[in-house]
């Protein structure tokens, strides 16, 4: 790794904590939880005030607050009882790590506070340092939310913790350093001189990030439900590996008979799923919601919601609903910058897979697994750019119809915005060949999950083929 301006020998003595402001280090947001603020999803949003000063009675609050946090983190333990093996740090040791948190070493903020790029003292790893803010209200819950997760769950497609700081009053987590960035850097406001990422990249992208959601939702015991599913909370390592991070705001899903669990609406705006954020009932189809949105950002190159843009093309869901409907318009959705370097079916289906994971309906959203299955048959379809024309024209054909109709089926019966409110100019007169495709919409649907699984059955059998030839060989009877 290149020499990192903060890395230096010398050690200064000064300040704990970081200076206000930022500079032109903090334009990358290559950190944990970086880019995109939380805001509570009710009617209007608005930014906390930073407060100067605590009152007394915030102050003796917040030393109940630590003092129960620190009791807690003392005897973190897992589902058996074992002790939590995240390390722990002094907040000396950190301050060493980042050269007392220089703003050359700052790379981002989100709503947990600063994140420092650093190097830890005798093992020389490069680390990503966040900072809890402490004139926050919530930091505290979120602290002990995110060592408890990312302590408990381990997948190659989740950030890994390395350790943690409860010196006093500093709350700071240590994580792996995750070389690339966020997702968000990488779609969004891009320099002139920094290519978009391809199609193949995209796609690997999309699987990877939806692994990392079928872990929380169907391997963890109880399910987790992530509910801040958004590019800027998905970091890029060597390969553009990705993996979620930021799990402050993760609840515990329903078990038992539950269908859901009831919760104050947390997120960020443009990802939340309608349900959610009208009544506050989570369940895991909300994180499917979320993933339907950056799948969009990632196959369109356009943001959540984008001021920017004009009315009616402000909210991607609201915009992208419509064209659905439309097969003519579908190649229209593809991110300029791909600059018609994309294979037209593949296009097609990760569309298809994107409108199903959108619907208003909680239920008529697939499951994760479905969506892993179908995208990691489109990641593993490498497109090759030299052979554009070629792609396009083998785009066509009876399968590619098919799916591509299930996709408008399912959109067709789904005409209300992202609120959850029908559109006023929905009101059309129902024809007859309006009226069939809304009988058959679960048939479509369920046609379309069935296709998703059908893509990706023969490459996951071939894997487990080959490790099943693998274990074979290796078994200690095998040899003769």
């Amino acid at each position: 790794m290149g020499c990192f301006s903060c890395f230096g020998s010398g050690r200064e003595e000064g300040r704990h904590g970081a200076k206000g402001g930022g500079n032109g280090a903090a334009a990358s947001s290559s950190a944990v939880g970086g880019g995109g603020r939380r805001q509570e999803e009710a009617a209007a949003v608005t930014a906390a005030p930073r407060a100067e000063r605590i009152p007394a009675g915030a102050d003796k609050a917040r030393a109940k607050g630590n003092a129960s946090s620190r009791k807690e983190l003392s005897v973190l333990k897992d589902a058996n009882g074992n002790t939590i093996s995240a390390q722990t740090f002094t907040f000396r040791q950190l301050a060493a790590a980042t050269r007392n948190f220089r703003e050359e070493c700052f790379i981002g903020e989100g709503g947990f506070g600063r994140v420092y790029k650093g190097r830890l003292d005798g093992s020389g790893q490069v680390v990503a340092i966040k900072q809890l803010n402490r004139d926050g209200t919530q930091g505290n819950k979120e602290f002990l939310v995110e060592v408890l997760m990312l302590s408990l769950l381990h997948h190659q497609n989740l950030v890994n913790l390395v350790g943690y700081c409860a010196d006093g009053d500093q709350r700071l987590l240590v994580y792996e350093y995750m070389p690339l960035g966020s997702l968000e850097d990488h779609l969004h406001d891009l320099p002139p001189d920094k290519e978009p990422l391809d199609w193949n990249t995209r796609m690997k992208i999309a699987a990877g990030a939806a692994k990392g959601l079928e872990y929380l939702h169907d391997k963890a015991q109880p399910p987790v439900i992530y509910r801040d599913f958004k590019s800027s909370n998905i970091l890029l390592g060597n390969g553009f590996h990705p993996k979620l991070s930021d799990f402050g705001l993760a609840k515990l899903g329903p078990v038992g008979d539950k269908s859901h669990v009831s919760t104050r609406v947390m997120g960020t705006y443009g990802y939340c799923a309608p349900e959610y954020a009208m009544t506050g009932q989570l369940t895991v189809k909300s994180d499917v919601y979320s993933f339907g949105v950056v799948l969009l950002e990632l196959i369109t190159g356009r943001k959540a919601i984008d001021s920017t843009r004009p009315p009616g093309e402000q909210n991607l869901v609201s915009w992208a609903r419509p064209l659905f409907n439309d097969r003519r318009k579908l190649p229209k959705m593809a991110d300029p910058g791909l600059a018609g370097r994309y294979p037209t079916r593949g296009l097609y289906q990760a569309l298809a897979v994107a409108s199903m994971c959108i619907q208003s309906e909680a239920a008529s959203r697939p499951l994760i697994a479905d969506v892993v299955t179908a995208l990691s048959y489109l990641a593993n379809q490498t497109y090759d750019p030299n052979a554009a024309n070629t792609s396009k024209k083998a785009g066509g054909g009876d399968q590619l119809s098919r799916v591509v109709d299930s996709g408008r089926a399912l959109s067709k019966n789904d005409d209300s915005g992202s609120s959850g409110h029908k559109s006023p100019n929905k009101d059309r007169e129902d024809s007859p060949r309006e009226r069939l495709r809304i009988a058959n919409k679960d048939l479509d649907r369920e046609r379309m999950v069935a296709e998703a699984k059908m893509w990706g059955e023969n490459w996951r059998e071939k894997r487990r083929a080959a490790a099943s030839t693998q274990g074979s060989q290796d078994s200690p009877t095998s040899g003769g």
